[in-house]
């Protein structure tokens, strides 16, 4: 995979991830269970693109 669509992917995965989060939260207040459920695939989107800048890191840079 190049590095373009992984550094790509990180960008997307963590605002999409926050932005899923967010809209848990907001749901919440009015359906507790699916928001919570919401907030939790949120965050978890979230931490796979934190962990995507780890592997970006790890990955050797085109020359």
């Amino acid at each position: 995979m190049k590095t373009s669509t992984v550094e790509t992917l990180v960008w997307v995965l963590i605002y999409g991830g926050l932005l899923g989060v967010g809209l848990g939260l907001a749901v919440q207040r009015y359906v507790e269970p699916l928001g919570w459920g919401i907030a939790a695939v949120g965050l978890v989107v979230a931490i796979c693109g934190a962990v995507l800048i780890y592997v970006r890191s790890r990955m050797k840079s085109p020359t």
